[in-house]
């Protein structure tokens, strides 16, 4: 299995890091991608990088990190990815769940990052809480042949995954498809597993059965499987098909 999200870097992890990776191998977790979140972050997942050498650090800022006045927080991203090869710009995007009085200065950055990766040829990682369709609308406008990437954490239904498929995106799935009343699982069926890729955003929001509790990339055994359920075909199959998708991503 690839893990195509998660923030390994983070404080919650400090104190059992090495035994969280090695029960992610056990459980079958080859490679881990790391999204960046703002300035504070970029140390410790350098030093993750640094540690364990499956893990691969992307460069952005985070929506909800995104500050009034953010033009500083972005020439650090640019000064990094000219400085050293990432995989992909993120997390970036929007989110409105929490606060929307920055709603201008985010779409802003994120139309920036949109065009490092373009410059960079690399893709990019979205994050799209309760900002799906605003989202979705900045990447098409901006979308050309230097442009791919991932709505990561999608918990939309069938149309919107079209939307993200047309697009020539990939869709994120994670933890919620086993959530019971999380809307997603609903719509899988109908969406195509050729644009699915497996991540769990750990350390949050950790599937059934370990709801509540720290998420960890040893649990992408369990969104796999449910996955593997509702598409009614072997966990095995599936994930062979969402690690291909993986690679494709950020090749």
């Amino acid at each position: 299995m690839i893990e195509t999200h998660a923030h390994l870097y983070a404080e919650k992890f400090d104190e059992d890091r090495a035994e969280m990776m090695d029960r992610a191998a056990k459980a079958g977790v080859e490679k881990f991608y790391m999204p960046n979140i703002d300035h504070e972050s970029i140390e410790p997942m350098m030093e993750v990088e640094d540690k364990f050498s499956n893990t691969i650090a992307t460069m952005g800022i985070h929506p909800c990190s995104v500050e009034k006045h953010f033009e500083k927080q972005l020439y650090e991203v640019e000064d990094w990815l000219n400085k050293r090869k990432f995989v992909a710009v993120g997390e970036i995007g929007l989110d409105f769940y929490w606060d929307k009085s920055l709603m201008k200065e985010q779409k802003e950055a994120l139309r920036i990052q949109i065009e490092l990766a373009k410059k960079h040829q690399i893709p990019i990682i979205l994050h799209c809480r309760d900002s799906f369709q605003e989202t979705y609308e900045i990447v098409k406008e901006l979308k050309d042949d230097n442009l791919k990437g991932v709505f990561h954490c999608f918990t939309g239904n069938a149309e919107d995954a079209q939307k993200v498929i047309d697009l020539g995106f990939y869709l994120g799935i994670g933890g919620v498809v086993t959530f019971k009343n999380g809307g997603l699982a609903e719509h899988i069926s109908d969406i195509d597993i050729n644009r699915m890729v497996l991540e769990t955003d750990a350390p949050y929001l950790a599937p059934t059965p370990k709801r509540g509790k720290r998420n960890e990339p040893a649990y992408l055994e369990l969104i796999a499987q449910k996955i593997a359920d509702l598409k009614q075909m072997p966990k095995e199959e599936l994930i062979s098909i969402t690690s291909t998708n993986a690679k494709a991503l950020f090749a």
